[in-house]
């Protein structure tokens, strides 16, 4: 057995601290140093030492207030692979369906496929409403407390999952699976809004809208294929 050499080693752990730091940057959408270095768990200053090698990269930037951000590096490929990736075809797919989800229920439309231990969200359709959710393409979130977890964790039955305040106070949110050509759960589409809003039968035709427009997304990507 060929033991592996500390420099190796010493590598490996410095790409996974600058990966970490990505991860929890770009996920927060901007953090000052001491926030992320809390974040990933390191000392102020070996975590300054990696993001100020991943701001010379183009991966991260950083503003006057010294928060950092995602850099031009990290977009350009997160671009490239929305457009190019495996999940280019599911997102070009489901747009129109959450454009009419959109106009349909007034709310902000999303969708979004699972990551380990998180969803991920891909594509969304805003509410033209001046108070609206908005803003959580790219963001994760947990599967284990979240309606979206429910939905990409379950057996893909037809249901409506729901949710208030699981992640951000008074958004209520309905989330339904989508069915791939595989017969397996590829993706969840919700509607996102206001909690004081979304409530009730307003909440109730809302689910209701969501699980239509899941049907609609999973019999089309089943019949594309």
């Amino acid at each position: 057995m060929t033991a592996t050499a500390p420099s190796t080693l010493h590598v490996a752990r410095s790409a996974e601290r600058a990966l970490q730091l990505v991860d929890a940057v770009v996920t927060a959408g901007r953090l000052p140093l001491g926030e992320a270095a809390k974040a990933v768990d390191l000392p102020t200053s070996t975590a300054l030492r990696h993001l100020r090698a991943l701001e010379q990269h183009g991966w991260l930037d950083r503003d006057d207030a010294g928060r950092f951000s995602a850099g031009p590096a990290f977009l350009r490929l997160a671009l490239t692979s929305l457009r190019e990736g495996p999940a280019a075809h599911l997102t070009a797919v489901a747009q129109a369906h959450l454009d009419r989800l959109a106009a349909d229920t007034g709310e902000s439309a999303y969708l979004a496929v699972r990551e380990r231990t998180s969803a991920v969200y891909l594509a969304a359709a805003e509410s033209s409403r001046a108070i609206r959710h908005t803003g959580w393409v790219g963001r994760t979130v947990p599967l284990d407390i979240t309606a979206v977890g429910a939905a990409l964790t379950g057996d893909g039955s037809a249901v409506a999952h729901r949710n208030v305040g699981a992640v951000e106070p008074d958004v209520s949110a309905a989330v339904a699976p989508v069915v791939g050509p595989d017969g397996d759960v590829v993706a969840a589409i919700s509607v996102l809004g206001p909690a004081q809003r979304l409530r009730g039968k307003v909440l109730d035709a809302t689910a209701a809208a969501v699980l239509e427009a899941a049907d609609a997304l999973g019999r089309d990507l089943r019949g594309r294929a």
